[in-house]
């Protein structure tokens, strides 16, 4: 059994609107792949029309080399898991699970041991006769996924299927389908707008905007290395900064040079990114290169983290995120602090200058890529 998904130009349209701008995507045999962005960006759509529940107005969308974009839903090697769950409440959980296998030829004896199998999958052996009712809410979404597993897809499609569940059970659950597929060597397909469900689960993840893909790339490449400021503020939290730049690898923020990793030799005006865990806090006479000072505007307890907020003249606040290691912090309001931005992890991630017309291109045709 394979799992290869292709899309290619991929557009669909409602009215005027563009819901999917012409999508090239392809995701691998038993890979784990996140749609992740805002409401609004076309992930929810793009999974709907590889479901089959949309038609495409132009492009191809290829399970295994093959072209389904005509091909009706149930008729396609795909299942999919709802965020309703979309259990029958007048069926126990055997029956609900055995559901989709009314349409096949299969005995019963071969129908109760395909039961078993899925529920064993998803830990929930021993309640067979149970009711939708008499389920909390991860063993009702375990049920609709041992329902989509019994079919034996080649893909399966999850369209925020924990967003209904609470913070502690969501993460549990998170853990739980990565191990499942693992296990069953599956392609999935995840829709999500949770940054941390794509970066916990996911082998590689696209981040969308406007119906296009933004970035691509696995989720320590997306979060470390964003190509937009676009990204840098939307995966995870980031410092942005302007800049002027002045020479390859080098800015000039509040009158210090300081060095970055560069994008393309940009000139001119630029953003530039930041992690608040990559910043680090020394005391005001602390000496070195890349270096900005400011003064401590708060220190915000997060259990395990504390975030302190820093005031830096004619910049605005910088976030920096240090370990909760016990007892009081070093620094108060309204101490004098030194932040390091360590090379590496300063980064220009726009720019509106740049140095040649050729330049411009590429930002433009990366723009609509």
């Amino acid at each position: 059994m394979s799992g290869v998904v292709e899309l290619v130009e991929l557009e669909k349209r409602f009215g005027d609107a563009v819901a999917v701008d012409r999508i090239n995507l392809k995701v691998d045999d038993g890979e784990f792949f996140s749609l992740l962005g805002p409401s609004g960006c076309g992930k929810t759509t793009t999974l709907r029309l590889i479901a089959g529940f949309e038609r495409p107005d132009s492009g191809a969308i290829l399970i295994d080399g093959v072209d389904q974009a005509g091909t009706p839903p149930h008729k396609r090697p795909i299942n999919t898991v709802f965020q309703s769950y979309a259990l029958f409440p007048h069926m126990n959980v055997a029956d609900n699970v055995a559901f989709g296998l009314r349409y096949q030829d299969v005995s019963k004896a071969d129908q109760k041991r395909r039961v078993g199998d899925a529920l064993e999958q998803v830990r929930l052996t021993g309640m067979e006769s149970r009711r939708p009712t008499q389920l909390s809410g991860g063993q009702q979404q375990r049920v609709a996924l041992a329902r989509s597993l019994i079919l034996n897809p080649s893909v399966l499609l999850l369209d925020e299927p924990l967003g209904a569940l609470d913070a502690k059970l969501r993460k549990a659950l998170q853990v739980e389908l990565k191990r499942l597929q693992e296990e069953l060597e599956i392609t999935f397909i995840y829709v999500t707008h949770d940054q941390e469900e794509a970066l916990t689960m996911s082998d590689r993840m696209a981040v969308m905007t406007e119906g296009r893909i933004e970035q691509l790339g696995t989720p320590s490449e997306v979060y470390e290395t964003p190509t937009s400021s676009y990204i840098a503020d939307f995966l995870g939290v980031s410092n942005l900064m302007y800049a002027d730049a002045v020479g390859v690898g080098r800015i000039s923020v509040a009158g210090r040079e300081l060095s970055c990793v560069d994008r393309d030799g940009a000139t001119g005006e630029v953003t530039v990114s930041i992690r608040p865990e990559r910043v680090q806090i020394h005391p005001p006479d602390h000496g070195g290169d890349n270096l900005l000072l400011g003064e401590i505007e708060r220190v915000v307890f997060a259990g395990p983290l504390l975030n302190v907020l820093v005031t830096v003249e004619e910049v605005g606040t910088i976030q920096v995120t240090v370990p909760n290691q016990g007892g009081s912090f070093r620094w108060d309001w309204p101490d004098k602090v030194a932040l390091h931005f360590p090379t590496e992890a300063l980064r220009i991630v726009s720019w509106t200058g740049t140095a040649t017309e050729e330049l411009d291109a590429e930002v433009e045709e990366e723009a609509e890529a």
